[in-house]
């Protein structure tokens, strides 16, 4: 509950700043915007890693194929940076690169599953008849 509040705090502190500085300064404006999303995006990956070693030590316990663990958490990281990485080119008013930027990683994300992919189609394949 701490984490949220002090999430929500740095947004509308930022959102502050940004307002009063577009009607002076509209170039510092994005500064700020990015400055305030990496602090939120350093204080989620506290969080997360908590999910990450729980994750783990369950794969640990299971017979879950670390390799396709591994590929899964570092799907959600690429998924979690490109959301900050467009939404930063959309507050800055570039469109174009923020779907040049989803396009990429949605190439990357799909390339990086293909061993999972595979792997449950060779699943598939083994149950049916």
């Amino acid at each position: 509950m701490e984490e949220i509040i002090k999430i929500i705090g740095i947004g509308l502190v930022a959102l502050v700043i940004i307002i009063i500085l577009k009607q002076y300064r509209p170039e510092y404006a994005i500064y700020v915007s990015i400055i305030a999303g990496i602090l939120i995006l350093f204080l989620a990956m506290e969080k997360l890693s908590s999910v990450i070693n729980l994750l783990q030590s369950i794969s640990d316990k299971t017979f879950i194929n670390k390799q396709f663990l591994g590929i899964l958490l570092k799907i959600t990281g690429i998924a979690i940076i490109t959301e900050f990485a467009v939404s930063v080119c959309s507050d800055a008013g570039e469109k174009a690169i923020a779907s040049k930027i989803e396009i990429g990683s949605k190439v990357v994300i799909i390339t990086m599953s293909i061993p999972i992919i595979s792997s449950l189609l060779e699943l598939i394949i083994e149950i049916l008849p």
